[in-house]
């Protein structure tokens, strides 16, 4: 009768597993795949359609800045579409609230909670150009290094266009 003590055992240490990597990804860090070229050349710089995801990056994202919104200009989040929920998208953040940022036709007063996100490839990016402001809820946390592929692991570089935002 050891067989069932085994499978017991190992049951409990899967479970154990699980919820400790469960723990880790929702409140400190996770591993994310960037797709698209919409933040090219920061990720995905040779964008190739025929390779599909053997060509994203795969990046670390720390959610200690989530525990009191600690942004600042030229951050690289993961945050959950305004539109659809489940969708994820990686962009640099432009303007934090209270900012007035220029965009091609006006400017824009980013509101309280909210902050002001593009993709570095503007010509290939959905972002706050299309949609608006993003909530400060709806973002999963900050990029900070690059994994995959390994000639281009390293941090992330924090730039931010100054000429097109002013604070209030």
């Amino acid at each position: 009768m050891g067989t069932p003590s085994v499978l017991w055992n190992v049951a409990k240490k899967c479970f154990t597993v699980g919820l400790v990597s469960l723990t880790v990804s929702d409140r400190f860090a996770s591993i994310v795949s960037v797709r698209g070229g919409s933040m090219s050349p920061t990720f995905n710089p040779k964008t190739n359609t025929l390779l599909g995801s053997l060509s994203d990056d795969y990046v670390l994202v720390e959610k200690f800045c989530l525990q009191k919104y600690k942004f600042s200009h030229g951050d690289v989040v993961v945050f959950s579409s305004p539109y659809d929920h489940k969708e994820k998208h990686v962009k640099r953040i432009i303007g934090l609230p209270g900012d007035w940022v220029g965009t091609h036709y006006d400017v824009v007063k980013v509101p309280e909670g909210h902050c002001w996100v593009e993709g570095d490839n503007s010509a290939s990016s959905m972002d706050s150009r299309s949609f608006g402001p993003v909530p400060l809820g709806l973002v999963n946390g900050r990029v900070v290094h690059i994994l995959w592929p390994p000639h281009r692991v390293g941090s992330v570089e924090r730039k931010a266009p100054q000429h097109r935002v002013s604070s209030s």
